[in-house]
């Protein structure tokens, strides 16, 4: 078993989590409604019928949370800022209550000597600029770009470290392309100018940050699996390589001027409507790291009846290899394989900003042995050593999620917590897992 000590003393050791996923108070003190609030409020949306606007209770618990992340030898908090808590209708007036919860939390933060880090999105957009079209307008741009002036201007003096934007592929794929999470939209012609907009916001965002803060490390976190082939015919490598391109590619390579990776994926082509003058530079942005946010592997076939990416991956449950309780495939070599994937970029430095499983847990005298979920970090991890040995620049890991909270289209039963939540009572107890990294650090 390796050690701490094997990462190297500046190594980053920290922990995720979400505003919407956590927060709670969703009418509370001036917060605007966010396209995930309009979403879970709405029948038949969430897989248990329940909704965020109480969630973890975090805005009022906060300090219990990070007091508790700081008893597991964590030394760095990523936590996202509401922007409807900062900019109720996404733009215009600001909500100085708003302001005045995050500097708390950053200051509490500090006074547990957890080194905060500042995700500026994390799919929470304000329902008023969805009723302009949200990302499949030009309008978020601008409305973004001032987000981010006011984040990095109010908490600047004390956040060192920031991500501006949290899996971008995922949150324009799975709201604009199928409709399976907020907004709720569907087809091509949603998906395309949302992929292009976000893109757009990656870059506009951290620029508006380091014209604010020259000093600041900024980032940001893209969702990545590796793909592989089914088979090593030639038909089945070019189908990964498309998957590949949609899952992975589509928003790392613009910002390294590299542009869409439309030779893959042709379909790509049509992004070029939604260019205005200049885009092609306004997209890129020389990052300071990149997040790397890895929980399975792919497996892709050669599919033509799948429109526009004529592919398709294996269902998990074929693949022959244990499945977490929402039934995604555990396989720690696929960690490996994607930051080896990613360190050919030209990019500084990768950080791990998410991993980790969900699994049914029981609560058993007060304790919650979570075995599986422990032996799933410790693999994963350790297929972060054996990449970082190997020479890959790996700058730190954040586990997802130190607490269980409500997990999107799963609602309260995916369970991806270091530490159990008890909804009912908002009570917390540290899961065998979250014991193990506290040794860990010690």
């Amino acid at each position: 078993m390796y050690s701490k000590n094997d990462f190297g003393e500046k190594f980053r050791w920290g922990v995720s989590l979400a505003a919407y996923q956590v927060e709670g108070a969703y009418k509370d003190d001036g917060r605007g409604i966010s396209i995930w609030d309009h979403f879970s409020n709405r029948k038949n949306r969430i897989e248990d019928g329940s909704n965020g606007n109480v969630a973890c209770e975090f805005y009022y618990r906060y300090e219990q949370d990070i007091a508790l992340a700081k008893s597991l030898n964590l030394t760095n908090f990523r936590f996202s800022i509401s922007w409807t808590r900062i900019l109720p209708d996404g733009t215009g007036e600001v909500n100085m209550l708003g302001l005045d919860f995050y500097n708390r939390l950053i200051d509490c933060c500090l006074k547990y000597d957890l080194e905060p880090w500042v995700t500026l999105y994390h799919w929470d957009l304000p329902q008023a600029l969805e009723k302009q079209g949200g990302w499949t307008s030009r309008i978020v741009v601008n409305a973004f770009i001032k987000f981010a002036d006011v984040c990095s201007k109010s908490f600047g003096d004390r956040v060192k470290n920031w991500i501006v934007m949290n899996e971008p592929s995922t949150f324009t794929g799975l709201g604009y392309l199928i409709g399976y999470y907020a907004p709720g939209r569907f087809g091509i012609n949603n998906y395309l100018p949302a992929v292009h907009h976000a893109t757009l916001c990656q870059a506009e965002g951290a620029r508006m940050i380091r014209r604010n803060l020259p000093n600041a490390t900024i980032g940001t976190s893209i969702s990545c699996s590796y793909v592989a082939p089914s088979s090593d015919n030639p038909k089945q490598i070019a189908a990964a390589r498309r998957v590949d391109a949609l899952l992975n590619r589509l928003h790392i390579e613009p910002i390294l001027g590299m542009g869409y990776p439309v030779k893959d994926l042709p379909v790509l082509e049509q992004i070029e409507k939604y260019f205005h003058p200049y885009d092609e530079e306004l997209i890129k942005f020389d990052f300071d790291f990149i997040g790397i946010q890895n929980y399975f592997s792919l497996v892709a076939y050669n599919n033509p009846l799948i429109p526009y990416l004529q592919a398709f991956v294996v269902p998990f449950k074929k693949l022959n290899r244990p499945l977490t309780a929402n039934g995604w495939e555990v396989h720690p070599e696929g960690m490996y394989r994607i930051l080896k994937q990613f360190s050919a970029y030209p990019i500084k430095e990768l950080i791990v900003t998410e991993n980790g499983a969900a699994f049914h847990d029981r609560v058993e005298d007060n304790c919650v042995h979570d075995k599986r979920r422990l032996q799933y970090i410790q693999s994963y991890l350790g297929e972060v050593l054996r990449a970082k040995q190997e020479g890959v620049n790996i700058g730190g890991y954040f586990v997802w999620t130190l607490m269980d909270n409500f997990e999107w289209r799963a609602g309260f039963r995916s369970r991806f917590g270091i530490v159990h939540t008890d909804f009912v009572h908002q009570t917390r107890i540290i899961k065998d897992s979250g014991l193990w990294i506290r040794d860990f650090l010690k």
